[in-house]
Formats: structure tokens, C-alpha cells, sequence
């Protein structure tokens, strides 16, 4: 069997689902190439979705199908801080139910300037959502039962070999780009000769998902989509994957314990829920994983690049192993079809590698960081926390509070959504004026260039996002300023870019320029009061075929 592609995805999780639907939605023809059998489910793994990505499905048009799977619609997706599932709650951090996500107000992470809200759903929800829209996507083909295994890459493109599963029948596809988003075994990544470094075991996670239909009218509490025990005996996590009977059991082994078999998984899982020998239950598969912090040294050799848990590993705080793959994807599609459109040299293809490793680095260390002083409070929960006294009440106050000060950062990571910038890229037309410094939790929306362009609602509630364009957008906050050098320099290089007027009274809070220049994946790359002074040197930056440094002095 032959095929014949712009763009061959190896893996189709939500990372490659992600590249290909973007690819083909900008024009692009894409082949996503999957082992597995068409419809089946993944493994427990990620169980949030980031404003980020859900901003990124908003434009797929697959945003509110995803609202509408996963937990029941009134289902709370607080996150509860209890001596053991059953037992004393300690705090609680509140997260609004999908049926009010969109109109909540006064929770940690109600107020985010976006006009899509986390979510919180299983991936094994998340992906059929993510394939069945694939499916109908122009432009992208899907092959499941498929292998791909080797490649042989020229100047002009990559010829990639497999076979069939079902009957062993040789595979051949020419592409012109392949991308590996294989996961963390990934073969494309020893391909390109990429070299994992990093700490190889931040933590091991003992986990299991298990069916308990009895298990939440135990609880004695309002329900919760992530409920932490801490106690002496053994500290864990419970997701509620449907709100009903299926949950997900990670229990944190201590640093001594470096055996998973040598713990014995059912009193574990007793001690996390708080229960005795008396409760039933049913394992449905173990799923144990050790959280790591490892970064390949280069994501890309000249045609073939990698994306997702490829790239890297890390210990999934904040969800944030497959939303930084989702950001990956985002980042390199319009990269690749601005090329592939005509538009932007191969040389633009650079930025990606520019851009997403120095970022990979920075999360994946807010990642351990997190999970090592999570572990520390694991170590440092008293013997009386469960005691009716109070000794026992007053630690029971305390640690609520130090767990909520320190979960709230992870569970409602404004930051990782919103504050991280490029501030090295060879498409961004800097200004000398620093990003401002963002945390897990904290970041201030800036239009310095390389941030994320500022969302705001328009003065009709409508979102700017919604307003922008699909490739490059001009935001004028005065129209009378004379833009039109600037399009026409566009025009002449084929820049695709919009003109967009906007007069909302919220800009004024945040948009400290009359005219800002927004990406196609809406971070800022160039900002001013007036058009540069050379705009085709501006255009030609932008789309990757003129230095930084020549397009600084032209601005």
C-alpha cells in the first residue's frame, strides 16, 4: 500500500489529533498513522484539559462537544483535601461543574481572561470526542492497525515504511514532513538521534483503576473530581473518572519504596480510602508510572520533528504532560503550513525547536519542583490528624490550609495557561522591554512581544479570539492610524493578515499600544504606535525570512 501526504503524524493521540486537525484546517494534507484499533480506548492517563488547549479546540469547533463529555454536568470538580477518602475533610479547593464552567464566578480560577474555561474529563472521553471530529475534517486521513517504523529523509522529502497489522502488508508513504508524537517510547525520537536528559525518577506512582459502585455514598462529603488523603499510613489520590463508579487510585510510594510489587496495592488502596476489609471492589488495570523530568536535547532533524511526550517527560502536575503536547502541536502546525502554503521560507520551521524547548525546560521544572514539596507534606503529616482533639483539630486546620496554598498553584495553574512567553524566536520582533515573570499560578497579561495576546470580550460579549483571524491579525486600538503600508507590504509577500479595529473598553486595562501584531497562535509579535518604519522588513521577520536583528533596526 502507497500513500501520499504534505504531513505524516505517527501516533494519534491527542497530540497528533491535535497537529492533524489544525494542519488540515489551514490547508495542509495530513496522514495521522495509529497502532492501535480505530475506537479503541487509551489508559487512564490526563484528567484536565487547560484553558490553553480547550482555546485551542475552541477553533476546531470541538470545544463544547468536549464540555459535554465526561463527568455528569453537575458533577463538582473541587479538588478535596481529606485524612482519607471516607474520612475528615481538610480544606477544599472549589472548581465549578461543566454546567456552570462558562458562568461561575468567584472561584481561584473563575476570573481567567479567556472565553474557555479548564476542564476536567478523562482522556478516555477525550480522545474519541477528539477522533470522531477528526474524522470529518477535510484533508486528513486517519489509519489505524498501522505501523511505522523507518524512514529515509532528502532535500525534498521523507519516505516513511510499515505495514498493516491485520496481514502484514508493507506500507510505503512520501511526505514532505514527518512528525513523531509516539509517546515516550518514541522510535522517531531515537531516529532523529534526540537524547533524553534530565532527573530520571522524580516520583513512583503506584496507581490503579479500579470500579466501586459503593464507594461515594461512603463518602460523607459533597463529592469532589479529585479527592488527596493524607494521613500517616499512606497518602494518595482518587479521580472520579464518570462520577459513579470508576476511579482512578494514585498512590504515592515513599522515597525508600522503589518496588512497586513490594507494596501491597490492596492495603494501599484501603489506607487512601479508609476503608476495611469489608469493602468491595474490582481492579480494572494497574497503571502504575514513575513521574520523571526529562527533555530530548532537539526536537527536530531538518524534516522530521517531535512533539508531546516524544519531546518529553515529565511528573504530570497541572495535567501539564499532554497540555504542553497539545501547545507543541499548535505551535509546529501553523509553522508547517505557513511553509507548505507558500508563504513563509523553510527557514521559518526553525522557530519551533526556538521556541517550545525553552519552555519545556521551564514547565517541567515548575512540574518537579511541585511534586517534590507535595512529597515533602506527604512525609510531614502528624499522627494526630485524625485524633478528636484538639491537637487533632488544630492539625487538621493547618495542613488544610498548607495544602490548599500549595494544590491551588497546580490545580488552577494561571500561569502555565496564560504567562508563559518566547523570548528567543526568530519571528518576534523584540522591543527591549522585558516579559513580565510568571509562576505555576501567577502571570500578568502584557502585550510585550512573545506573550500571549491578551484576551479581552468586545464591547458586543463577543470574544477577541473569536474576532481574529486564522493566520496573522493587526489589532488597531485607534483607527486613525494609517495601516496601510504595513498590509501592503503583507500583500507583497503573501502574508496572510487581518485587519482587526477594536474599540472595547476593556483594552485599555491591558493593551498599552496602539497597535499590536498577533500570531496565528496568539502571542504577540510585534507591538508600536505607528507602523515601523520598514514594513516589509517587519512582514519578512515574521514569516521567517529576515533576522531579528535587521527588522529591530527597521522598527
Amino acid at each position: 500500500m502507497k500513500f501520499d501526504t504534505d504531513v505524516l503524524i505517527v501516533g494519534s493521540g491527542p497530540v497528533g489529533l491535535t497537529l492533524g486537525m489544525e494542519l488540515a484546517d489551514r490547508g495542509i494534507k495530513t496522514l495521522v498513522a495509529e497502532m492501535r484499533t480505530e475506537g479503541e480506548p487509551p489508559s487512564v492517563k490526563c484528567n484536565h484539559v487547560s484553558a490553553r488547549s480547550m482555546e485551542i479546540f475552541r477553533r476546531f469547533g470541538v470545544a463544547h462537544k468536549l464540555r459535554d463529555a465526561g463527568l455528569p454536568s453537575d458533577y463538582p470538580n473541587d479538588v478535596s483535601y481529606r485524612v482519607s477518602f471516607t474520612g475528615k475533610e481538610l480544606s477544599r479547593i472549589p472548581i465549578p461543574c461543566r454546567r456552570d464552567r462558562y458562568t461561575a464566578k468567584g472561584g481561584p480560577d473563575t476570573w481567567w481572561p479567556t472565553a474557555e474555561p479548564p476542564h476536567r474529563i478523562n482522556q478516555i472521553y477525550l480522545e474519541p470526542v477528539l477522533f470522531e471530529h477528526a474524522r470529518g475534517v477535510p484533508g486528513l486521513t486517519l489509519l489505524n492497525r498501522i505501523i511505522i517504523d523507518s524512514y529515509e529523509q532528502d532535500e525534498n522529502g521523507v519516505a516513511a515504511s510499515g505495514r498493516l497489522i491485520d496481514g502484514e502488508v508493507p506500507v510505503s508513504i512520501r511526505a514532505k514532513f514527518l512528525v513523531g508524537c509516539d509517546g515516550s517510547r518514541s522510535w522517531v525520537r531515537k531516529a532523529i538521534g534526540a537524547q533524553l536528559a534530565g532527573t530520571a525518577v522524580v516520583q513512583r506512582v503506584q496507581s490503579t483503576y479500579i470500579k466501586a459502585p459503593g464507594l461515594l455514598a461512603l463518602s460523607g462529603q459533597v463529592p469532589a473530581w479529585a479527592t488527596f488523603s493524607l494521613n500517616p499510613r499512606r497518602s494518595g489520590n482518587v479521580y472520579a473518572i464518570d462520577g459513579r463508579e470508576d476511579w482512578l487510585i494514585h498512590n504515592y510510594l515513599k522515597p525508600q519504596e522503589e518496588d512497586f510489587d513490594a507494596v501491597d496495592r490492596d492495603w494501599a488502596i484501603r489506607a487512601i480510602l479508609g476503608v476495611d476489609q469489608s469493602f468491595s471492589y474490582e481492579i480494572l488495570s494497574k497503571e502504575d508510572w514513575i513521574g520523571r523530568r526529562l527533555v530530548a536535547d532537539r526536537f527536530r532533524d531538518r524534516r522530521v520533528f517531535i512533539c508531546g511526550d516524544a519531546a518529553h517527560l515529565w511528573v504530570p502536575m497541572a495535567g501539564y504532560g499532554m497540555n504542553a503536547g497539545i501547545a507543541d502541536a499548535a505551535n509546529l502546525a501553523w509553522l508547517l503550513a505557513a511553509h507548505l502554503n507558500g508563504w513563509a521560507p523553510a527557514e521559518i520551521l526553525d522557530a519551533h525547536e526556538q521556541e517550545r524547548l525553552p519552555i519545556t525546560e521551564q514547565v517541567s521544572h515548575f512540574a518537579m519542583n511541585h511534586a517534590i514539596a507535595l512529597s515533602k507534606q506527604r512525609g510531614d503529616v502528624p499522627d494526630c490528624i485524625d485524633d478528636d482533639t484538639p491537637a487533632g483539630a488544630e492539625a487538621r486546620q493547618k495542613l488544610g490550609k498548607l495544602a490548599y496554598d500549595l494544590n491551588v498553584q497546580q490545580y488552577c495553574c494561571g500561569g502555565l495557561n496564560f504567562g508563559y512567553f518566547y523570548d528567543h524566536s526568530p519571528i518576534i520582533a523584540y522591543d527591549g522591554e522585558a516579559q513580565p515573570i510568571y509562576g505555576m499560578a501567577d502571570f500578568t497579561p502584557s502585550t510585550v512581544p512573545g506573550c500571549r495576546t491578551p484576551h479581552i470580550w468586545l464591547d458586543d460579549g463577543s470574544s477577541l479570539y473569536d474576532a481574529l483571524g486564522a493566520d496573522y491579525t493587526l489589532l488597531r486600538f485607534d483607527p486613525s492610524i494609517d495601516v496601510s503600508d504595513l498590509l501592503k507590504a503583507a500583500r507583497a509577500r503573501g502574508l496572510p493578515l487581518k485587519l482587526l479595529d477594536v474599540t472595547s473598553k476593556a483594552a485599555t486595562d491591558v493593551y498599552d499600544r496602539a497597535l499590536v501584531l498577533s500570531r496565528p497562535d496568539q502571542h504577540v509579535a510585534w507591538r508600536g504606535d505607528t507602523t515601523p518604519a520598514d514594513p516589509m522588513a517587519l512582514v519578512d521577520l515574521v514569516r521567517g525570512a529576515k533576522s531579528a536583528a535587521a527588522a529591530r533596526r527597521a522598527a
